[in-house]
């Protein structure tokens, strides 16, 4: 009984347990929780900042007493990790920065690698530089954010390429990124990133497979720097190709929304990209995105089932239920638990919509996934030496991401125009 109660007090476990919490307060005070702030010049921002400062930092000090960890200088550390994080979050919502598809973590990211590599990291900072334990509380934060209601909007048509396009597309990122020498879980978390949707994928498949967060952050930031020529070049391109190929202009943009929403790497600049061919095209393309995004979590589940059980084989016996179940991430109970029980209250319309006509409790999950993404992001930088992360190595990362990308919009192209172009008018 000890024994089973003891394996509870892992730091997986933990994660659930006070993401647990936070999501709960999603769906208790939604009305009550403050909002990231995109500027310093109200008051409400700076004192949304202390609300959101204090949470996380009941949080961590939760987290650590269930951890048995020392608490010692949390407060100062994660105070000054938090304002680089906030920093970011309001860099990227500037209107001259947001318009080209800059997210929140690519700042974390820079503004943690400027510090790390321009002066020296004191020893007071390091008490909060916890990159793992952030990461994880906003991946199943993010469970709460993918409504399988959203797929179903799609149809079975939408369902299908979402499917078709992940399966095809991950396999071949992970041959190419292989073959190019790229180790197996940077292969995987580069391969998710580019199949299913970008920084949510990249950051869930590096948790599960266990890969270096330094080759993790190289990878996001490829994923946001590619996403912005995209933004403009997928919309010029279905202009140029798509009324050759098809006479019904509403079949040229659902087309062009499956193709954008199939291809590009974050659900921002899919909104940003599909809107600029037409609504049409922007519904579709948001749709496909989502649809994309709730196989994330079955990619992970296949990842972590696949690497839980490769290398115990001994002699002729199988991996036993024992060992998957030991080295299975629980984290990504959480992350699916948390799909599932936010599905189930909007299919009963238990949740409330703001003043945009969103959903309210999933967007505070959202806000939750969010901060935590960036107060990671900055840890990883706040870890990282530029010098460690150029290497001929990483040089192979960026070729077998430009290659498995290209594939990506090619293979998409050809799916969309015959689901999208073929199959669903003929279904009626």
């Amino acid at each position: 009984m000890k024994k089973w109660v003891s394996q509870f007090k892992t730091e997986d476990w933990v994660v659930v347990a006070v993401s647990v919490l936070l999501l709960a307060l999603a769906i208790l005070i939604p009305n009550h929780l403050p909002k990231i702030p995109k500027n310093l010049s109200e008051p409400d921002s700076w004192q949304s900042i202390f609300v959101l400062f204090v949470i996380v930092l009941l949080t961590l000090y939760l987290g650590w007493l269930m951890l048995g960890k020392p608490l010692k200088g949390l407060v100062l550390s994660l105070a000054a990790v938090f304002a680089v994080s906030i920093l970011a979050q309001i860099v990227a919502s500037v209107p001259q920065v947001s318009y080209y598809g800059f997210e929140s973590v690519f700042f974390s990211v820079i503004f943690g690698l400027l510090i790390r590599n321009l002066f020296r990291v004191p020893e007071w900072m390091k008490p909060a530089i916890q990159s793992e334990f952030f990461i994880k509380i906003g991946v199943v934060c993010l469970g709460a954010t993918i409504l399988f209601s959203d797929v179903m909007k799609s149809g079975a048509v939408g369902l299908v390429q979402a499917i078709l396009v992940v399966g095809i597309v991950w396999f071949f990122a992970y041959f190419i990124a292989r073959r190019l020498k790229v180790d197996q879980r940077s292969a995987m978390i580069l391969s998710s990133g580019v199949s299913i949707c970008g920084v949510s994928a990249c950051i869930t498949a590096a948790r599960v497979a266990g890969g270096d967060d330094r080759k993790l952050s190289y990878i996001v930031s490829l994923v946001l720097i590619i996403v912005v020529p995209m933004i403009y070049l997928m919309p010029w391109l279905a202009s140029v190709l798509l009324p050759m190929l098809f006479d019904d202009p509403a079949v040229v943009q659902e087309v062009s929304g499956a193709w954008i929403g199939g291809t590009i790497d974050t659900t921002s600049g899919v909104a940003a990209s599909s809107a600029i061919v037409g609504e049409l095209a922007n519904q579709h393309a948001v749709i496909i995105k989502g649809a994309q995004n709730v196989l994330i979590g079955f990619v992970a589940f296949f990842i972590a089932l696949y690497l839980s059980t490769r290398g115990e084989k001994s002699g002729n016996n199988s991996p036993s239920l024992h060992i998957v179940w030991e080295k299975f991430p629980k984290f990504i109970i959480g992350f699916v638990a948390a799909s599932l029980v936010f599905s189930l209250f909007q299919a009963n319309d238990l949740f409330h919509l703001n003043a945009k006509g969103k959903l309210l409790e999933p967007g505070m999950a959202k806000m939750f996934s969010s901060l935590f993404f960036s107060l990671a992001f900055v840890c990883v930088g706040l870890e990282t030496r530029i010098k460690e992360i150029v290497s001929r190595e990483n040089r192979n990362l960026l070729w077998a991401f430009l290659t498995a990308q290209t594939f990506n919009i090619v293979i998409t192209f050809i799916i969309a125009c015959l689901l999208f172009g073929v199959v669903k008018p003929m279904l009626g």
